[in-house]
């Protein structure tokens, strides 16, 4: 049995749940969140609490099960408390600002890069190395955190660029005069 998928889903006081066949919306403080499951894993919704269960013990139910369970999950952490990734600008000269909602990266290149933020994302700037960016759609939250660093990479030498809050970068030795 999935570990994972054995656990309830506490609903917290605020966030409503409908389903309709296979299609989940929960609705929270923070917004609304819509998603479609496999109609093979059965969803039941308690008063306070999400229980997911599966048919049999095959593979494919097997699998379901923890991934629905956390799909689930993240919804309702997302309506509740939202998500955020933190990127961190590195570099002599690399700057970050906002324009409106959009947000403006000088890094190196002989223009500054502009980036809009996708439908549900926020981004925000604090000082001018750390970039947030927020929003209630965990997969979506983490997809514009990676366009965003798609920008400028980090470089092994000098570690120049755009990285995650944390992220370790594997600095390599440069090469040495014979």
């Amino acid at each position: 049995m999935s570990r994972i998928g054995k656990l309830p889903i506490p609903l917290s006081s605020g966030v409503r749940c409908e389903l309709a066949g296979s299609n989940l919306k929960v609705t929270g403080p923070k917004g609304v969140l819509e998603a479609s499951f496999s109609p093979e894993i059965n969803i039941a919704i308690g008063a306070d609490e999400i229980v997911i269960s599966r048919p049999s013990d095959k593979g494919p139910h097997r699998a379901l099960h923890g991934l629905t369970r956390a799909l689930i999950n993240n919804m309702v952490v997302g309506v509740t408390q939202g998500f955020q990734k933190t990127l961190l600008l590195e570099g002599t000269g690399y700057r970050a600002s906002m324009q409106g909602a959009n947000l403006n990266l000088a890094v190196g290149y002989s223009h500054p890069v502009s980036i809009a933020p996708p439908e549900g994302i926020t981004f925000s700037v604090e000082g001018t190395q750390t970039i947030r960016i927020a929003g209630i759609n965990k997969q979506a939250v983490g997809q514009a955190a990676a366009d965003v660093r798609k920008v400028r990479k980090v470089e092994p030498y000098k570690g120049k660029g755009l990285r995650y809050e944390g992220e370790y970068v594997n600095r390599k030795e440069s090469k040495k005069g014979a």
